[in-house]
């Protein structure tokens, strides 16, 4: 059945916890506050019900299945979903799935988008054209100038089909005006850290590419040197069923001698309150990421970071070298070094009260002119209209979020 408004369906494989997943959140709000219709086709998740919230649509779609049949035959059945939805526009997440919309497509000839969202691994040619498929849309969407420079160098991308889209913090959540003390005592309370112990708030998905052996090891290192005071670590974030990971962390954290002053606390909800209890922030990947939010999370609600020089994480900070450490909102620490990490951790935990405001009012300012929901919903819905103008539909967002 067609719709006069424009129909815009997202496909991404689950509906959980990351980046990706926020963002498909983030533009159903602007394609509905836009006029249009917004469709999301997943296997769904924990988020599934903030799309109907948010007006959008929510199908259960086999979007994660790397099987090659299958990859095909969801082509098929999104060709009959285009056709049967009257959807004017595809936006794909992930590579198994955009292989089958660009099947899909192919049948249907209606505009293709994809976002790069990560930093692909590549080890040979097969899956250099596995992951070649994020390139293969009308417009690929970069989150950050390192992914583009990446869709570039890997696939040949000429820049008229790229666009840089950075993702966006909500200002109106991410507020530290906004987040009670109550909420601040409860996080505490949950996660039985004393009242005046400062938080160092690792938050990210446990997995091991996101640093949590090398913190521990620098956790040890300040211990042992005297350093660590009454800090407290705090691992927030999901397991996704690594089971055996966490095991292994806590493993680590008992053979340090690191069990009252390092908690996994697993996934949080209220993002804002966990960051306006942090003294400060990591974000230590030891593999490149396409983006980091948390990183643009945390000082949206003055917290400073510490982040690796590593893939895109340079691009949400201000810090030495590129900056003298006057204007900086944190520190850089090569991947993997945890005495560095240790040295950069002592800085922050020495910083006096005036000092780190000082440096907490510089990061939100950063974050308010360069990372914002806003900012990618008008953006994203710009793409969306440079398509949908060439296509035969007349209507499109223009008048809408873009202005």
């Amino acid at each position: 059945m067609a719709h006069a408004r424009p129909t815009i369906l997202q496909l991404i494989p689950h509906l959980d916890a990351g980046g990706a997943e926020m963002t498909t959140l983030e533009v159903t709000e602007a394609v509905v506050a836009g006029g249009g219709r917004a469709l999301v086709l997943s296997e769904g998740g924990r988020l599934e019900e903030r799309i109907i919230r948010l007006g959008g649509e929510f199908m259960r779609f086999p979007a994660a299945t790397k099987n090659p049949a299958r990859v095909i035959s969801n082509g098929y059945a999104l060709a009959h979903v285009i056709g049967a939805e009257g959807v004017n526009l595809i936006h794909a997440r992930s590579r198994a799935p955009a292989w089958s919309a660009l099947l899909a497509v192919q049948k249907t000839r209606i505009p293709f988008v994809t976002t790069y969202h990560g930093a692909y691994s590549e080890r040979g040619r097969i899956k250099n054209l596995y992951n070649s498929v994020m390139a293969r849309s009308d417009i690929v969407i970069a989150n950050s100038d390192y992914t583009a420079q990446s869709i570039r160098t890997r696939y040949g991308a000429p820049d008229n089909r790229i666009r840089i889209v950075y993702r966006g913090v909500d200002l109106t959540r991410f507020d530290p005006a906004k987040v009670s003390t109550e909420r601040i005592a409860g996080l505490r309370s949950k996660w039985q850290i004393p009242k005046d112990a400062r938080v160092i708030l690792h938050m990210a998905r446990v997995t091991p590419l996101k640093g949590q052996s090398v913190v521990i090891d620098a956790t040890r290192r300040l211990k042992a040197s005297g350093r660590l005071g009454d800090a407290v670590v705090v691992f927030a974030g999901d397991s996704q069923g690594r089971d055996g990971y966490v095991a292994e962390l806590q493993g680590a954290i008992a053979a340090a001698g690191l069990t009252e002053a390092v908690k996994i606390v697993g996934h949080v909800e209220d993002v804002p309150a966990a960051f306006a209890m942090a003294h400060i922030g990591l974000l230590v990947s030891t593999e490149p990421e396409g983006f980091g939010r948390s990183s643009a999370e945390a000082q949206a609600m003055r917290c400073p970071v510490i982040l690796t020089r590593i893939g895109a994480l340079p691009e949400t900070l201000v810090a030495e070298p590129a900056a003298p450490s006057a204007p900086s909102t944190g520190w850089l620490v090569p991947p993997g070094d945890a005495a560095a990490l240790a040295e950069a951790l002592a800085s922050a935990l020495a910083l006096a009260p005036g000092e780190r405001t000082a440096i907490g009012d510089r990061a939100r300012a950063f974050v308010t002119g360069r990372f914002t929901t806003r900012e990618l919903q008008r953006q994203t819905l710009a793409v969306y209209d440079e398509l949908l103008l060439g296509s035969s539909l007349e209507t499109t967002f223009l008048g809408t979020l873009r202005s």
